[in-house]
């Protein structure tokens, strides 16, 4: 059964730091593109970076300079490093993985999505 399990999340203050990770089991991860999505106040999934499997990285602007995608397929997981956070960066953080062999950050991409992890920056 393929599954993606986000884990990582918690609270952190402005200009903080943290390091989500994305397990997976099920399939081989080295094999396929992952990305990482956040939910929008209007309830929709914002992508924000994807990892191909060959190690090409690739990120909207909003994140750019400021999180870090890497994976590590011997333990099945892709993480995002997340600096410099801010009170107006939403909330839930999802991974998904990709059927295309290119980087995409297209929700529509993607498939097999976690359940989320809370990321909380207080004002």
């Amino acid at each position: 059964q393929v599954r993606l399990v986000e884990s990582g999340g918690g609270l952190v203050q402005p200009g903080g730091s943290l390091r989500l990770s994305c397990t997976a089991s099920g399939f081989d991860l080295s094999l396929w593109a992952i990305g990482w999505f956040r939910r929008t106040p209007g309830n929709e999934r914002e992508g924000i970076s994807c990892i191909t499997s060959g190690g090409s990285a690739y990120y909207a602007d909003s994140v750019k300079g400021r999180f870090t995608i890497s994976r590590d397929n011997a333990k099945s997981t892709v993480y995002l490093e997340m600096k410099s956070l801010k009170p107006e960066d939403p909330d839930v953080y999802y991974c998904a993985r990709s059927w295309r062999v290119g980087a995409t950050i297209a929700p529509a991409d993607f498939g097999s999505w976690g359940p989320g992890t809370q990321v909380t920056v207080p004002s």
